[in-house]
């Protein structure tokens, strides 16, 4: 009862977790050893809109056929129940060839409303909306004159959640769980329409991943770091989104993903591997910021094929390395800020010079394929 009681004051104020163990982390795999993955439906992509302490995103990655990398995305976030604050951030990355600054915009939203059916987002000059029949989301965003975003992201290959519902729950009673992690996927999509900037539009037809997020506690207490990988191939798209858990949970690593190809879904599941091959020491803040990755996915096919894939290679030169905590909204500091020991960043990057390269077995056919790669590091606490 005192850990309890313990956990939900750290929960609204911040104050340090007690050492509750990885038997408080109730893994994504343990479903996944039954069920790898389940297709989603539209009511796996509802919003949640939490009153309690939470972070819910929706974010849309497109690769246009130019060369352009973007994400859009809209933040909402609740400290407490008692203070909600939405945020839509547009990042644009431009081809090396046109020698251009990073574009990035965030803002605050206002008018904020949830459809009845928690399918569709609404807020003063900006809206998320998905089609009647579930395979299609229109994205809209007049919030900054430097970046007007008009959007439609079309599905390709079904969406899934790792298990039964994608979620890892957080708790020393697993029944009555007091925080929680899901992630559902659209891997593989196309895109068209434009963002326009203040030096004209650009044309987004390509490729796109869309990704909803929920994490229902306060950030850095459920993570402590991430890695990300989103390759879009000819053929292929692989996703992997892994996770690792602050001490307090053990330092569990929870890893969720998968493979498809055109309307069919290779293999998903939670048995994958993100691997930093090489890397050094960030003078600015001490963490070893990655310089060599390899991203491992191990499962079986529906009709019991063995899958195995790597994508591995040098990073390059990064995109961007994000300070979280001078760069993000209000009220993520508002979440972070008294966590003792917390200084998160996000790095990310594109390597285009050595073309990354899916190599995938299934069953005894091999694969090798070239695409794109956009990657996350991120470090929030030890």
């Amino acid at each position: 009862m005192m850990n309890w009681a313990r956990q939900q004051m750290a929960n609204v104020v911040g104050t340090q977790e007690p050492i509750h163990g990885p038997s408080a982390c109730q893994s994504v795999a343990e479903q996944a050893k039954t069920t790898p993955y389940t297709e989603l439906s539209k009511d796996d992509v509802k919003w949640t809109a939490m009153d309690a302490t939470s972070v819910e995103t929706q974010t849309f990655y497109l690769f246009a056929d130019t060369g352009h990398l973007a994400f859009v995305q809209v933040i909402y976030s609740s400290v407490a129940g008692i203070r909600t604050t939405v945020q839509w951030n547009t990042k644009v990355f431009y081809p090396k060839a046109e020698n251009k600054p990073i574009l990035w915009s965030s803002d605050q939203l206002t008018g904020v409303d949830i459809s009845e059916n928690k399918l569709n987002f609404y807020a003063d000059n900006c809206a998320i909306e998905l089609s009647e029949d579930g395979t299609a989301y229109s994205v809209k965003s007049l919030t900054n004159e430097k970046s007007i975003v008009n959007v439609t992201v079309t599905r390709v290959s079904p969406g899934f959640q790792v298990g039964t519902d994608g979620t890892t729950s957080f708790g020393t009673d697993p029944a009555a769980p007091w925080g929680s992690m899901r992630h559902v996927f659209w891997p593989r999509n196309t895109c068209v329409g434009t963002i326009v900037t203040e030096d004209g539009p650009i044309d987004f037809k390509g490729k796109a991943v869309f990704i909803h997020c929920l994490q229902g506690m306060k950030p850095h207490h459920l993570a402590a770091r991430w890695n990300f990988a989103n390759y879009q191939g000819p053929e292929y798209s692989a996703i992997m989104m892994e996770f690792t858990t602050p001490p307090s949970y053990g330092s569990t690593v929870v890893n969720v993903g998968g493979i498809v190809k055109g309307d069919q879904i290779i293999y998903a599941g939670s048995s994958n591997k993100a691997t930093h091959t090489e890397f050094k020491e960030d003078p600015e803040n001490t963490w070893p910021e990655p310089e060599a990755v390899k991203f491992e996915w191990t499962g079986t096919t529906k009709d019991g094929k063995a899958v195995e894939a790597v994508l591995e290679g040098p990073l390059e030169t990064r995109l961007d390395r994000i300070d979280i905590m001078a760069e993000v909204p209000y009220f993520v500091k508002m979440i972070i800020a008294s966590a003792a020991g917390t200084k998160p960043y996000i790095y990310q990057y594109y390597p285009t010079e050595a073309t990354p390269t899916l190599k995938l077995k299934i069953g005894d056919e091999e694969i090798s394929e070239e695409g794109v790669l956009f990657t996350e590091a991120t470090f929030i606490s030890e």
